[in-house]
């Protein structure tokens, strides 16, 4: 089954030409079926990549999604145009002011790391996202910052700078392999990572109401699972495309950053070859199964999420 995407979002034609499923709105009101309503909180500088990355991921499912893009209501992105932003985003407070619910929402990262929580300029509005996916969203998957940042508000987690950047692909242990997010996942996982600040497994186990589902002993835990907000928080990048650390690495020495090579990344670490992807196939499987969950346990009446 398609993810549904306004037809003129750059999603839509590209996911298109890769063969993946897609339709439009009008479409989609003439199936006899109710898709699961998945909500975007977007807060990448680049909305476009991050849309398509991650409406590639769940638009692989044999399920139909409605797709929703939502912004912080008072930040202006300075890296899309103004009117993609107009087209294709809702602002969080006019979601929350019709009170719509969803089955799931995503919350990208940020590149806000180093800053503590409280001096994010959103703050106190991304604080009411996360209060308000307790009463209006069926289960909420947060991102690199937004994962940290929602580990923070709910438990107090803390995030601890680096004195280098963690950048490259690390491998990861599968810490839970009965987790029905893991399904179909080795025991040696691939995945992607870039940051300046970390989550340590030592903090995790000091907070019995978490469960780390993959972690490495490189970069840390990555995967964490907090049932009791039935949340996932992902501190690392299964979404990447093959060139994202490519693009990171290549803007940063243009700039003329101090910056290392990604790890295990470029063939012989070699930043003249080209990388390949190797993290793909777990990506399909992590949002995949986190689709899958959301459709066997989900309400079937909108209305009902998050009454008990």
């Amino acid at each position: 089954m398609p993810i549904t995407l306004n037809e003129n979002l750059p999603a839509y034609r590209i996911l298109s030409d890769e063969g993946v499923m897609v339709m439009s709105p009008g479409r989609a009101a003439t199936q006899d079926i109710r898709p699961l309503r998945i909500g975007l909180l977007n807060l990448m500088p680049k909305k476009i990549q991050t849309e398509n990355q991650f409406a590639r991921l769940i638009g692989a499912t044999p399920l139909q999604i409605d797709f929703q893009l939502i912004r912080m209501s008072d930040h202006e992105s300075r890296n899309t145009a103004a009117d993609h932003m107009e087209s294709f985003y809702r602002p969080f407070r006019e979601v929350e002011a019709t009170g719509e619910k969803f089955d799931g929402l995503l919350i990208t990262g940020a590149p806000v790391e180093l800053l503590p929580f409280e001096d994010v300029t959103y703050w106190d509005e991304l604080t009411r996202v996360f209060d308000w996916t307790q009463s209006h969203v069926h289960s909420t998957f947060g991102v690199c910052w937004g994962g940290m940042a929602m580990a923070w508000h709910f438990h107090r987690l803390e995030k601890h700078a680096l004195d280098h950047k963690a950048f490259g692909c690390f491998r990861h242990h599968n810490e839970a392999p009965a987790s029905p997010y893991l399904r179909g996942f080795s025991d040696d996982v691939l995945v992607p990572v870039s940051r300046w600040t970390e989550i340590r497994q030592s903090d995790v186990d000091a907070r019995p109401a978490l469960r780390t589902l993959l972690a490495s002993e490189q970069a840390g835990p990555c995967l964490l699972e907090d049932p009791g907000h039935r949340a996932l928080y992902i501190f690392n990048h299964l979404e990447y495309d093959s060139t994202t650390l490519k693009e990171e690495y290549d803007r940063d020495v243009a700039m003329g950053k101090p910056i290392n090579v990604p790890a295990n990344y470029y063939p012989n670490d070699d930043p003249s070859r080209t990388p390949s992807n190797r993290w793909r196939s777990h990506a399909h499987l992590l949002y995949g199964n986190w689709i899958n969950e959301i459709y066997q346990t989900t309400e079937y009446d909108l209305s009902r999420i998050g009454q008990g």
